[in-house]
């Protein structure tokens, strides 16, 4: 076998030189010359090579170093910025009862590991928050206490003012979070004054506030405040009417509307205020108080009917005649799935010669906490500047923020806006679509009740007039007509009472909470899915 050698460039053209001369005679200087020089040149020719070589090699190992380099830095920043959720999941919502990481709190998280810095924002449900605060502060402590964390920098904020509930909303409502009604359902018990006072609490919270002085009869509000601009403005291009104000709170009554108050029939007196409140352009608010009338009538349902209210603030006095009216108030919000969160007590007491005195007796608050399981009960003392306030067009916490009953309100600020925020969680979350299980999901609000259902069945059992003909009963719509695979396209709240689902086809179904709790169920879903 011959061997093959890898020709080399400059040797062969030296020693081939030398070779051909005879023995014994000396090699010629050109000679000596050119293959010198021809082996010089080479010489540079390869060593320029091996560098050129060497460069390439060199780039390849830093290019490949460099992006080594950038993988570690990757891994180092995400595990960085775990550490950081980790500690922050350490702080529990008190409302939801849940960490304000798997809340969704904790927004636009950037972490720099090698100069020790961490910046995140907070966002909260509202800005009135009453532990807004606190979980600054904490944030702050345990990103803090991270060892090679230097700086921490926490920024606060709360999320867009929407409403929970679906359906057509008039425009002017579609960015209002909260609707709150004040109601007592009977007349001089200080319900006004107790809206109005509540309003101005939650302004002093943090909150976007807006008045809505629902009685046309004999509205309260232009008395209780005094706003520079005392008529309501219409825009002539949308033909929406603009609210006025006072200190930041938006206003709206009909005792603004220049007509003083109103003389005319029940009906006119729910289109007026349908009217008042649907467009009015409210803008961004995170509550809206609503000053409800005296009764339960046609004014109530319909204020009931045309906002989807998140909740009710019951106003008594120690008075038993009092509490029978109140009684009447609160079975109709318990009809039309309105949850009452407070009952306040006004009137109850008041302090001389080192004792508290209860001129007209006790017990009618406590009586309605008791019989209707309202969690929350607000007792407001007989105080001659609260009831000054109320004609002088100041609010008693506005005129007077570290007196006893802005303190009262305070309590009462802080439940509300507590209470809000568990209903809208609650309610969002009532009734959900897993796809994982192919079934409907349901929690009914305010009930420790939870059961799936599956979604032809829910799909099936629709009562609206285009699957049940509304003069016969007869079922139109048939068992075949839904495939068994059926899944919704999406699924919303609609008020306290329902949910909408959205089926593939375009129907829309209303689902009542009470008719979903009627459906046949399927049973032992989750421990299917574990299996």
């Amino acid at each position: 076998m011959q061997i093959l050698h890898a020709p080399f460039a400059s040797t062969p053209a030296f020693y081939s030189a030398v070779a051909s001369q005879p023995k014994g005679r000396p090699v010629k200087s050109s000679v000596e010359l050119i293959t010198a020089t021809s082996f010089s040149s080479q010489r540079q020719q390869l060593r320029h090579a091996w560098f050129s070589y060497g460069d390439s090699v060199c780039r390849s190992v830093s290019a490949r170093a460099a992006s080594s380099q950038a993988a570690v830095s990757e891994v180092a920043s995400q595990t960085a910025e775990t550490d950081v959720l980790k500690a922050l999941s350490q702080i529990i919502d008190p409302d939801f009862g849940t960490d304000i990481v798997s809340c969704g709190f904790v927004k636009d998280l950037n972490v720099d590991k090698a100069l020790g810095e961490v910046s995140f924002r907070l966002e909260l449900t509202t800005p009135a928050c009453p532990v807004k605060d606190m979980f600054e502060q904490k944030a702050n402590e345990v990103v803090a206490a991270l060892p090679w964390v230097e700086k921490v920098n926490v920024t606060m904020s709360a999320q867009p003012a929407r409403p929970v509930y679906a359906g057509q909303l008039p425009a002017g409502l579609q960015t209002v979070s909260n609707v709150v009604a004040v109601s007592s359902c009977k007349g001089g018990v200080g319900k006004s004054t107790v809206a109005v006072n509540l309003a101005y609490t939650l302004a002093g919270m943090g909150a976007r506030v807006g008045i809505f002085d629902a009685d046309v009869y004999g509205p309260s509000l232009p008395t209780m405040v005094s706003p520079e601009n005392r008529l309501l403005e219409m825009n002539p291009e949308k033909r929406t009417i603009i609210p006025t104000e006072y200190m930041g709170v938006k206003l709206v009554s009909f005792g603004f509307a220049g007509q003083g108050r109103a003389i005319m029939r029940g009906p006119m007196v729910s289109g007026v205020i349908n009217q008042l409140l649907t467009t009015t352009e409210w803008g961004e608010l995170d509550y809206l108080v609503i000053d409800m009338p005296p009764g339960t009538g046609d004014i109530q349902l319909t204020l009931c009917q045309v906002v989807p209210l998140t909740a009710a603030v019951i106003v008594t006095t120690p008075q038993k005649l009092a509490f029978i009216d109140v009684a009447k108030g609160v079975r109709m919000f318990s009809k039309l799935k309105v949850p009452c969160v407070a009952v306040v007590e006004n009137m109850c007491h008041f302090d001389a010669d080192g004792k508290r005195y209860y001129p007209f007796g006790r017990g009618s608050g406590s009586q309605v906490v008791k019989e209707f399981g309202i969690p929350h009960l607000f007792e407001l003392p007989i105080r001659p500047t609260l009831s000054a306030s109320g004609d002088s067009g100041v609010p008693e916490v506005v005129s007077d923020p570290q007196g006893e009953v802005a303190t009262a309100f305070q309590e009462l600020g802080v439940c509300v806006v507590q209470q809000c925020a568990k209903i809208r969680q609650q309610v969002s979350t009532a009734v959900t679509y897993d796809k994982s299980m192919k079934a409907i999901r349901v929690k009914v609000p305010e009930s420790d009740e939870e059961f799936y259902l599956h979604p032809a069945t829910v799909r099936r059992n629709d009562r609206s007039a285009d699957s049940v003909d509304e003069w016969t009963g007869e079922q139109k719509l048939k068992y075949a007509d839904i495939a068994d695979d059926i899944e919704p396209e999406d699924i919303r709240a609609m008020g306290n009472y329902a949910v909408s689902i959205t089926w593939p086809d375009g129907f829309s179904q209303i689902a009542p909470y009470d008719q979903l709790q009627m459906m046949e169920r399927l049973v032992d879903v989750p421990q299917l899915l574990h299996q």
